[in-house]
């Protein structure tokens, strides 16, 4: 049933509108201060809570994956994440909004929820076909989102976007359980023994830990930059509002556009060499922000820049987890993920809390040395990438790496 593409476009919409929730708040937090009467960094709590929420969700729902019915499970998320948003629509004070954001990040784990079961139900002569399409789906809905939420946030309020999203999830969780069969696991593991098996990971594994704390650093700074890019906007020489901060994300959509070539890349070069070019990238974006940000041509060039830094970096350093161990990548994927929005929720805080104190430059410097501590953990995770390998027998994958 997976083969075909109507099921497979439908599983894409569904993973990207899922991760799309995480980002409405962001153009919109300017808006949501002045609804709440609140300072720049009181309102900078809320991407931050929805990002912690998400990452907590990717480490205590994802790994159900391997133990319940896994349609069911999608079902009853969807509906939980509608409820998540109605509950974030509806918020009449901050306090209300800063618990809903959590669980809306908490519920809004879907997408990684679909792509390993859609691994474990498609051949493998189409699985990375499969997965791919399913992978681009996620990144458009991070560039949209923004976009989307800027729009209706000028439109119609801020709330608007939430209401239109839980609709959204009812209609996809039924349309979930008419189009994906019923797929019971076969591991008789526990829910403890997966946890703990999360951290067997995370000792035996140095390519991982290095893969996340890179990716964790690159997220946190992509995020600092674009909670605070709304402030931004709005100060001189700009004064532009939340619907032009939203359309910048339609910047980054060559950076999605650009991802297959960019897979292709990684195939040739090597995962941890891309991964070098990626903060390379980033860097040269951050700076062109930082110094020229003033000019509205060289803003909309470092974010175009950016964006595809951190995909490359997305790509390469997940490249380089998934072929660590088989039969393992939903728990890999756990500890990817989670890092990875651990490290966004921090950019997220750091973001407003640099602007709220030192503005354009603040946000600038936040950025950059959480570049530069990515560099550290690259340059000097392959010295103990290579003591690693010289102790145990190499397999092709590791080689690759």
């Amino acid at each position: 049933m997976l083969a075909k593409r109507s099921t497979v476009f439908i599983l894409a919409i569904t993973c990207g509108l899922a991760v799309a929730n995480v980002y409405y708040n962001q153009p919109l937090l300017a808006d949501i201060g002045r609804s709440f009467d609140i300072s720049v960094q009181q309102v900078g709590s809320i991407p931050t809570l929805t990002q912690i929420g998400y990452a907590v969700g990717l480490l205590f729902l994802v790994p159900l994956g391997d133990k319940v019915e896994r349609r069911g499970l999608i079902v009853k998320m969807l509906l939980l994440l509608a409820c998540a948003l109605v509950a974030t629509a509806l918020s009449p004070s901050i306090t209300w909004l800063s618990v809903s954001s959590l669980i809306l990040g908490f519920t809004s784990i879907v997408a990684h929820l679909i792509i390993p079961f859609v691994a474990r139900m498609t051949p493998t002569a189409q699985r990375g076909k499969v997965i791919g399409t399913l992978m681009s789906g996620v990144i458009g809905s991070v560039l949209l989102a923004r976009a989307a939420s800027g729009l209706f946030g000028k439109m119609l309020g801020w709330q608007a976007i939430y209401w239109i999203a839980a609709c959204l999830m009812i209609v996809l969780a039924f349309v979930i359980r008419g189009r994906l069969p019923m797929s019971k696991s076969s591991d008789k593991l526990s829910y403890q023994q997966l946890m703990q098996s999360l951290v067997h990971l995370i000792r035996q594994q140095p390519i991982l830990r290095e893969a996340a704390l890179i990716i964790a650093a690159i997220f946190a700074a992509f995020n600092a930059f674009w909670v605070s890019l709304v402030f931004r906007l709005e100060a001189p020489p700009y004064y532009y509002d939340s619907q032009v901060a939203g359309l910048f994300g339609l910047v980054g959509i060559a950076g999605a556009i650009a991802t297959p070539f960019m897979g292709r890349l990684v195939d040739k070069w090597g995962a941890r060499v891309f991964v070098g070019l990626a903060l390379a990238i980033s860097f040269c974006g951050f700076v062109i922000i930082w110094i020229a940000g003033h000019h509205l041509m060289a803003l909309i060039l470092g974010v175009l820049i950016l964006d595809l830094g951190m995909h490359a970096a997305y790509l390469s350093n997940q490249v380089r987890v998934y072929n660590l161990i088989p039969n393992a990548e939903s728990r890999l994927n756990t500890v990817y993920m989670v890092t990875n929005y651990s490290g966004g929720a921090l950019g997220s805080f750091l973001g407003t809390y640099s602007w709220a104190t030192w503005q354009w430059n603040g946000v600038g410097a936040v950025c950059l040395s959480l570049l530069v501590l990515a560099w550290i953990v690259h340059f000097s995770g392959r010295r103990n990438v290579m003591s690693y390998i010289d102790n145990i027998k190499p397999t092709k994958n590791e080689e690759s790496d």
